[in-house]
């Protein structure tokens, strides 16, 4: 019989959030969220499970926040304070080619690419920097309200989640917020949503300290599907220093999904398919 999953949305404290995003430890066997057990006509939720493809190395020293497919390198970006960088890196090696820190004092959050642009948020310094995307020299900085978790782009704006329900639309020039989207699952808010990428015309995020992705649709705002990656890095391969789920990759020239987590030892490259 087929198993059904209720994902709910958390409300967190701002000293939660604050101790949570800068300890974010699985010390015991990974969460997996669940998919709701009601599904109304007009609001289908998609169970979706993985392959492996292929296993990739990855450096275990990058606290993951962003993660974006250029060519045959990944762009990615790093969180901590003091640690925060944005970086270029070989796909099939996890070769580090280039890094760059962010200040000293900002943690890195996530990362979008439009054009020869590459933006990235900071988790509470209100800042985001645009730097070039061939040479990784910073252009300019940006401000917006509130946390800074995920970012994605269509190519045209800005998608960005801040820890809650909301996702803002953001212009790529002025970074200002054209329209919220507000992310239902079966009618009730899911929060938490964190690093985000854009597929195929759908919004797929993070659900933080779950093993889970939704996918949703940014028209209405509704989760679609639920894509369950329990089980994807072994138990026996966490340390006291691995993290949570997160990072998001897609090529889509290649119709290639890339998935890894903050402190992971691999990237892993993954087919979806229902339950």
């Amino acid at each position: 019989m087929q198993r059904n999953f209720v994902l709910q949305a958390v409300a967190i404290t701002a000293t939660l959030m604050m101790f949570a995003c800068s300890s974010e430890r699985v010390p015991d066997a990974p969460k997996s969220a669940e998919t709701p057990a009601t599904r109304t006509a007009n609001e289908p939720i998609e169970p979706l499970t993985y392959t492996i493809l292929a296993t990739l190395p990855h450096d275990k020293a990058a606290f993951t926040q962003g993660l974006v497919v250029d060519g045959g390198e990944f762009l990615e970006s790093t969180g901590q304070v003091g640690q925060s960088t944005l970086r270029r890196v070989d796909i099939a090696s996890g070769k580090v080619v280039k890094s760059i820190a962010l200040d000293a004092n900002v943690f890195g959050e996530g990362m979008a690419v439009i054009g020869n642009e590459v933006f990235v948020l900071t988790w509470l310094h209100q800042r985001g920097y645009v730097f070039d995307r061939r040479t990784l020299q910073q252009i300019r900085t940006f401000s917006y309200s509130g946390e800074g978790w995920g970012l994605a782009s269509d190519g045209r704006e800005l998608f960005m989640s801040n820890g809650t329900n909301m996702i803002t639309v953001h212009d790529p020039t002025t970074f200002g917020v054209r329209r919220s989207i507000p992310v239902t699952l079966s009618g009730r808010p899911i929060g938490e949503l964190n690093e985000l990428e854009w597929i195929d015309g759908m919004l797929w995020a993070n659900v933080w300290r779950t093993d889970n992705i939704v996918r949703i649709d940014p028209a209405s705002g509704k989760v679609t599907a639920v894509l369950d990656l329990t089980g994807l890095l072994p138990y026996g391969e966490r340390t006291i220093d691995t993290d949570v789920l997160n990072g998001i990759a897609w090529d889509s020239a290649n119709k290639a999904l890339y998935v890894t987590g903050k402190n992971w030892p691999h990237v892993f490259h993954i087919a979806v398919k229902k339950k």
